[in-house]
């Protein structure tokens, strides 16, 4: 027996007040979708199918790298309507799970207790227990305990609105028998839907035994209708994740203000200020120190590395004790080996700057290649860009360049040179020798300031 795992995509997420369809809405810089179908993934299943509709190809188009198969809902008649839509691609034999596509937080652990069988007529149902379950359809319980239907709360009377036990819609069972029980599944009901709830009672009267579970939280069971809601995830994402790096030995000083945002590994002995983002996929290395109001994004940084307040960096690779700002920015592309100083007001880009070098204030170099133990002064610039073309600078070891230089690609400036302050180097400078431009320095004597004359 297989696991097919059918995914429900296709709403239209009014509420969320957006041209976006609601399940490509971020939670931590990922689509609320890419949590679900990640999720499934460590289920290890034989194929994932989800139900696309509102946004039409544009929910395809973003997922095109996954191992997903796409099923269009055309018309919106309700969760058991969709979930039809794909259950005649399933073997009969096979266990489907199923999940959605804006319930981004249920946990792999959660899932792997529903798809377990525990015999031939096996059907698991995740149900959640809320102080306020308005709005939400209830579970239905006999004297002995056992599940024998669900009522959406518009169908429900008053004695049934008081039951706190709700349904997540979340389930698993034979793809047979739910193939049949969908066949039956009437819309007679206040929203002329198909309710896949329905099927509940079709399963017990067929002798299945309903299995309940209940997740650890319950926000593993929550979905997204509107920014409300989404920002109520985002922060219990976000404290979860700061929860488990504080177990792992991370110090944050704020745990409450400091967001993680992709595939994050940080290793022991790190310290992470206040208003620090982590984005993409970001490896710290141990104790590293990052200072208040920094943005890393699929950066990779060395172990003992101290980056300062205010910087942002991308697609960097920064090596090990190495210290970066106040107020640099590193852009993609940019290598820092061991030693290297970035210092206050530094952008760097597609630059390799070997170990030990140092940049301290006020400069840009992009599109160069610079050695070990270079000094460059305060606001020296290298111009890579003639307008239509970039070009490279190459910067030997050793070398000393005085402040407010400008090197204009392409150009070379090789090992043990200096370059003059206030110098304009557009050739080659020659290793081991100085290298300088100035125009002429003149005194006027006796000049005077022009005055403003009189009205």
């Amino acid at each position: 027996m297989g696991l097919s795992i059918i995914i429900l995509a296709a709403g239209k997420g009014t509420r969320m007040q957006s041209s976006l369809p609601k399940v490509l809405h971020p939670l931590a810089h990922k689509p609320l979708l890419l949590h679900v179908i990640e999720t499934a993934k460590t289920l290890q299943p034989r194929a994932i199918y989800t139900i696309y509709g509102h946004g039409g190809g544009q929910v395809p188009d973003a997922f095109a790298d996954e191992p997903i198969t796409w099923v269009e809902q055309k018309q919106q008649l309700g969760t058991g309507h969709a979930v039809s839509q794909a259950i005649a691609l399933i073997p009969e034999e096979d266990q489907v799970l199923i999940l959605y596509g804006d319930v981004p937080l249920t946990l792999s652990s959660t899932l792997k207790q529903l798809i377990k069988p525990t015999d031939a007529q096996h059907f698991a149902l995740l149900t959640v227990t809320l102080k306020q379950p308005q709005g939400y359809g209830r579970i239905v319980r006999d004297t002995a305990g056992d599940v024998v239907r669900i009522v959406e709360e518009k169908e429900a009377d008053a004695a049934t609105k008081q039951i706190q036990e709700v349904n997540t819609g979340i389930l698993a069972t034979q793809a047979g028998a739910l193939k049949q029980w969908l066949s039956r599944v009437r819309n007679d009901n206040a929203q002329e839907e198909y309710y896949l709830t329905d099927v509940i009672a079709a399963a017990v009267t067929q002798g299945f035994n309903i299995q309940t579970f209940q997740p650890e939280t319950a926000e593993e069971t929550l979905g997204v209708n509107d920014r409300v809601q989404l920002a109520h995830l985002e922060r219990f994402y976000q404290r979860q994740q700061a929860e488990q790096f504080l177990y792992q030995g991370v110090t944050l000083m704020d745990p409450n203000r400091v967001d993680f945002r992709g595939d994050i590994q940080i290793a022991e002995d790190v310290t992470l200020d206040v208003n620090v983002i982590l984005q993409g996929r970001v490896v710290l290395g141990r104790g590293v120190h990052i200072g208040p109001n920094t943005v890393i994004t699929d950066s990779v940084i060395g172990d003992d590395v101290v980056v300062l307040a205010h910087c942002v960096i991308e697609q960097a690779n920064v090596g090990n004790e190495v210290t970066v700002g106040p107020f640099a920015r590193l852009r993609p592309g940019t290598t820092l080996g061991n030693h290297v100083k970035v210092g206050n007001f530094v952008e760097i880009k597609k630059a390799d700057i070997a170990e030990g070098s140092k940049i301290n204030h006020l400069s840009y170099i992009g599109d160069t290649t610079m050695g070990a133990n270079v000094n460059v002064g305060a606001g020296c610039i290298t111009c890579n860009y003639d307008g239509a073309n970039k070009h490279q600078t190459v910067i030997g070891d050793n070398v000393f360049l005085g402040s407010d230089c400008q090197l204009i690609a392409p150009v070379t400036i090789e090992s043990g040179a200096t370059i003059g302050a206030g110098s304009t180097i557009n050739k080659n400078a020659p290793a081991n020798a100085l290298t300088l431009s100035r125009s002429k320095q003149t005194t006027i004597q006796h000049w005077q300031r022009p005055s403003k004359k009189d009205q």
